[in-house]
């Protein structure tokens, strides 16, 4: 019965070959190789950009003409090139937003000696933009002096502001805060909250979310030539991306009245796109709908041959739960926004239907930020009116770090791609106790339950937020094992997170996520079979080439 099923097998390698063969001949073979794909195969013949065949190294041989490149991989691993479903690729690399750069683990005071040395390379008037200091100790109850006051004190006479880690809040100082017209009397705008001394009533200098998003607009509008800035750390970020097996990316926002469009557009113009990437561009929260809609629909794209696609938005449902401004759907126990026991929404649930369907019309999709369960059960609740209005596009919750049990079996019918990261070390061991304070242990405890989610039959996807966490697909998946009964069940699953599970969620499951007959060649080589070792290990398999339309945009011999 084997020897019959072998013969069945050769059979039909034979006839693919022999059909691949009579359209084309092969450009480039990959051979030798441990090919990861739905049939057993050891090499893997390209032609034009897209994979030609699957299979035998004999036959893939009947593909070869006189100027075929053939590559010998000599046993090494061939898999899809990995999607990276949640990188904000544009800034991760780039000295634009700011190169003032503190230390995530000092306190308010120890934080003066890094101001200071950013002040002896600051412009005198002009806006200094940094980033690196860390909310807790920033905030601390035993500070003698407010954020505020300290960043007068050092800077009086330029307007600074400092990005959070998570870029969910800033800290900024009075000139700042004064070129953005906000007081203590000033109304909040949507999705952000200004933050005041809780004894007099003062601005202690620290805005969080949409609030500081403003100010940072403000900041990044005012540099003289952030074009080249923005080009230049774009182009560090795709490198990046490539030496880490990356060959398409879901952009993490785009925030399109910045110029970032425009450098995009020039990177593609040029030929220097080593990823295939879907921009998503931000909703803007505090801008009316019309306007924003009437943008977007100029750049809408879906080219399947071109590498830079439009079709999906970037929205926040809410913010984080270190600074209590994710949605919960029980208030929480401690927070910085006393006046917001349940968080806030940086898009309220009523406008959300009305987003995405108006969206739809235009040809959008959307990924969507949402952290609380508060927030996750709104969005879904909107993913299903617009389904409701037979809308059919592909849909994103991003982070999904606090999900209530009955929302858990809602993703599935509804087509929500669940998106979580992975690779914090804190996430591998299953201790939120971080959170503890805000929300308690018992809800503490439920974050991050990537195995309910994959168990409910949805789409899960894995990807790295990067810079938030390393841009190593690697390190996601050996994590996602390492979780354990919260992680994913096994490697195949973790690979498919970080390939076609995440084509799934950006819409390209047909171009690319997987090694198939027809599809994009969008490859990578790995020196280690990563099915087969360790998930201890496979953070330390390196890349030994990455491949992306048939091109090597990476190779570790160079």
């Amino acid at each position: 019965m084997k020897k019959v099923q072998q013969a069945v097998l050769l059979g039909m390698a034979i006839m693919s070959a022999q059909h691949a063969a009579a359209a084309e001949l092969a450009d480039t073979i990959f051979k030798n190789a441990k090919v990861y794909s739905d049939k057993p195969a050891e090499a893997v013949a390209i032609a034009d950009g897209k994979i030609l065949y699957v299979g035998s190294n004999q036959m893939a041989e009947r593909l070869r003409q006189p100027d075929t490149k053939v590559i010998d991989l000599e046993g090494a691993m061939l898999l899809p090139g990995f999607v990276d479903n949640h990188n904000h690729i544009f800034e991760a690399a780039s000295e634009a937003g700011g190169n003032c750069e503190l230390n995530t683990d000092a306190t308010l005071s120890e934080q003066i000696p890094y101001l200071e040395e950013c002040r002896k390379n600051a412009k005198k008037g002009e806006w200094l933009m940094g980033y690196g200091f860390r909310l807790d100790l920033t905030l601390n109850e035993d500070n003698a002096e407010t954020p505020l006051a300290v960043l007068d004190r050092i800077f009086p006479d330029q307007p600074v502001v400092i990005m959070e880690q998570t870029s969910h809040s800033m800290w900024v100082n009075s000139q700042a805060l004064k070129q953005a017209g906000i007081n203590k009397t000033s109304p909040e705008p949507q999705g952000g909250k200004i933050l005041k001394d809780r004894d007099t009533g003062e601005l202690n200098g620290i805005l969080f979310d949409n609030a500081g998003d403003i100010v940072m607009e403000l900041a990044w509008n005012s540099m003289s030539n952030p074009f080249k800035q923005s080009y230049t750390g774009l182009m560090n970020g795709l490198e990046e991306a490539a030496a880490h097996g990356i060959t398409t990316i879901g952009d993490g926002r785009l925030y399109w009245k910045r110029g970032w469009y425009e450098v995009w557009k020039e990177v593609q113009a040029n030929g220097d796109l080593t990823a295939r990437v879907s921009l998503r561009p931000w909703i803007y929260p505090e801008d009316d709908q019309a306007s924003q809609l009437k943008y977007l629909q100029t750049i809408q794209s879906r080219d399947p041959e071109s590498l830079l696609i439009v079709d999906q938005v970037k929205m926040y449902s809410d913010g984080i739960l270190i600074n209590g401004t994710a949605k919960t759907l029980a208030p929480y126990l401690n927070t910085y926004i006393e006046d917001e026991p349940y968080g806030i929404n940086y898009i309220p649930p009523s406008q959300m239907k009305s987003w995405l369907t108006e969206l739809d019309k235009i040809g959008y999709g959307a990924h969507i930020h949402a952290i609380g369960d508060g927030a996750i059960r709104e969005s879904l609740n909107a993913v299903e009116f617009a389904r409701q209005q037979s809308v059919d596009r592909d849909y994103t919750l991003t982070h999904v770090e606090m999900v209530n049990s009955k929302d858990i079996k809602r993703f599935k019918p509804l087509q929500v791609t669940a998106d979580f990261q992975v690779g914090s070390d804190y996430v591998v061991e299953h201790d939120h106790s971080w959170a503890e304070a805000f929300i308690g242990a018992k809800r503490a405890r439920s974050l991050m339950q990537v195995r309910r989610l994959y168990d409910s039959g949805a789409n899960v996807s894995l990807s790295s937020d990067w810079n938030v966490n390393d841009i190593n697909p690697l390190v996601g998946i050996g994590n996602s094992l390492l979780m354990g009964k919260t992680g994913m069940p096994n490697i195949d699953a973790a690979i498919d997170a970080y390939t076609i599970n995440a084509a799934i969620s950006l819409g390209l499951d047909d171009i690319t996520g997987s090694i198939e007959e027809g599809k994009s060649a969008d490859l990578v080589v790995l020196d280690h079979d990563i099915t087969e070792i360790s998930p201890e290990s496979i953070a330390d398999t390196n890349i030994l080439m990455t491949v992306l339309k048939g091109d090597i945009v990476f190779d570790s011999q160079d």
